[in-house]
């Protein structure tokens, strides 16, 4: 074959290669807002490209959001409670590189509450509906519905550790 063929279909993959990018559109990891938020969900993570030079991460609240690094920039912001905290990002100097807001927002599944007097109940019915722990359930409900969670993780883990040869 010839070269100018070959050249022809490199760039002729090349270009349907760009297209189909440009209609993907953004990636997942632009989680951030035009306006600089990142707004991430109660109980879910996101992924948001920071400069790759970062060193240091530091969070505002960290009852409102978890951030961990990753290689290359990549941070993962995970909610944890509702509200806005901030997330600065420093090089080995110490030179701040960006400070954004970061803003938590309720679950986007279907929930329910249910008020018992003071108390609150959450359940999230997608389809049907199962105990969820939401910030600001009742006391004895929370801690039931983590007792539950709990030893069934220790089971799980008892379970698979009873289950390796050894």
């Amino acid at each position: 074959m010839c070269k100018s063929v070959k050249r022809l279909e490199l760039r002729a993959a090349w270009l349907a290669a760009t297209v189909g990018l440009a209609l993907l559109g953004p990636l997942p990891a632009a989680a951030e807002t035009a306006n600089g938020v990142i707004a991430v969900n109660v109980d879910q993570a996101k992924l948001v490209k920071f400069p790759a030079r970062i060193a240091t991460i530091v969070v505002g609240n960290p009852l409102i959001a978890d951030v961990t690094l990753q290689p290359g920039g990549i941070i993962v912001v995970t909610g944890k409670g509702y509200g806005a905290t901030n997330v600065i990002a420093m090089d080995r100097a110490g030179e701040v590189l960006l400070d954004r807001v970061i803003q938590v927002e309720g679950p986007t599944d279907r929930v329910v509450t249910v008020y018992r007097g003071v108390d609150r109940e959450s359940y999230s019915c997608t389809p049907t509906c199962q105990r969820r722990v939401t910030l600001g359930d009742g006391e004895g409900y929370f801690k039931s519905a983590m007792d539950q969670a709990g030893s069934l993780n220790t089971q799980a883990s008892g379970a698979s550790t009873a289950a390796k040869p050894n």
